[in-house]
């Protein structure tokens, strides 16, 4: 587009031209609809509002260098999605309907997808959430669905530079059993109040630790957790934490460069045991972790001022996938075709 500064974009809501929109009406999906209002009729009795039947996505698109658009591991959000309306009883949206609204989305909003250089991407949103009238505690029997994109920047605006996380154990994200490997707005209306006291107290997000035991740990604010060790990625594993795509991606990069991966439980004292540590995501990608700071035990574990070597090698692989530049030899990336 023309006169717009790409650079100057963070990581908020942009109004771009259309939106793609579908119902789930009378046992069955209808017919993809075009929109290019921002704003959307909600049932004063939807269990959207009421029960929080809501679950989204989050993917990005990249033009690389080749002047080509790449949208990232497409099917693996789709699929991501289908489970989150399975933990909480919403209809399932079909792959090829999810990835048609996606691919459409953006085929809508080409000028906006921001050029290679500039450092920033299309960010895709898909929201699905109960949109039939119910005052009884039950799952709706309609749903709405829709896609918006924008142009984001980084997620944090220190970019790929190391920051500091926090430990509180007064604050649960998400309970044994519960929502917490699904990626619905519960889970992130409970981490709130932890993460603002962390942002107010200078740090980038709160590492959570498992509500039940408050042992091990669980999310890294609104990401995944990964430490490196020698020449291991360690990463959580959990029914407590939602199944970051990135963080899929990241392991199977690591076994490519020749790292060993480990899915375990990881407990708290572990943390001092590793050279590297991250926080890994969508909107991120990688987010170092320079120190944290248990707060309850004054006790600091520190991972240095620089990012460490084999978590940028692992960034600027994924980067390098996502914008064509780095050989795709997983098929992670859907080319769009304008």
């Amino acid at each position: 587009m023309e006169n717009i500064n790409w650079k100057e974009f963070g990581f908020g809501y942009t109004k771009t031209d259309y939106n793609v929109r579908c119902h789930y009406r009378d046992g069955k999906w209808g017919e993809l609809e075009v929109s290019s209002s921002d704003q959307i009729n909600v049932h004063i009795a939807s269990t959207g509002l009421h029960y929080g039947q809501q679950a989204f996505e989050g993917l990005k698109a990249f033009k690389g260098p080749d002047g080509k658009v790449r949208v990232f591991r497409i099917d693996e959000n789709g699929k991501r999605l289908q489970s989150s309306s399975h933990g909480i009883m919403m209809a399932e949206m079909p792959l090829d309907l999810f990835r048609e609204a996606v691919i459409k989305a953006i085929k809508l909003n080409e000028r906006w997808i921001p050029p290679y250089e500039s450092g920033a991407s299309l960010y895709i949103r898909p929201v699905l959430f109960g949109n039939g009238a119910q005052v009884g505690v039950k799952a709706s029997e309609e749903y709405t669905f829709v896609v918006f994109v924008m142009p984001v920047g980084p997620y944090f605006k220190e970019g790929f530079k190391p920051t500091d996380y926090v430990i509180y154990r007064e604050y649960d994200r998400a309970a044994p059993q519960g929502t917490g490997i699904y990626k619905v707005g519960g889970n992130y209306a409970a981490s709130l109040r932890g993460g603002s006291r962390a942002h107010a107290e200078g740090f980038s997000a709160v590492l959570f630790l498992d509500a039940k035991e408050k042992k091990y740990i669980d999310e890294c604010g609104p990401a995944n957790f990964f430490g490196i060790k020698d020449n291991t990625y360690v990463t959580p594993k959990s029914n407590t934490i939602l199944p970051s795509i990135t963080n899929k991606s990241l392991c199977q990069i690591a076994e490519d460069l020749g790292m060993n991966v480990e899915r375990r439980p990881i407990t708290v004292e572990e943390l001092s045991d590793f050279s590297e540590a991250g926080a890994c995501g969508t909107a991120a990608v990688i987010s170092p972790i320079r120190k944290i700071v248990d707060a309850d035990n004054n006790i600091e574990y520190k991972y240095g001022e620089e990012a460490g070597e084999r978590s940028f090698k692992l960034y600027e692989t994924l980067r390098g996938i996502q914008y064509g530049i780095v050989e795709d030899k997983h098929n992670w990336n859907t080319i769009i075709e304008f």
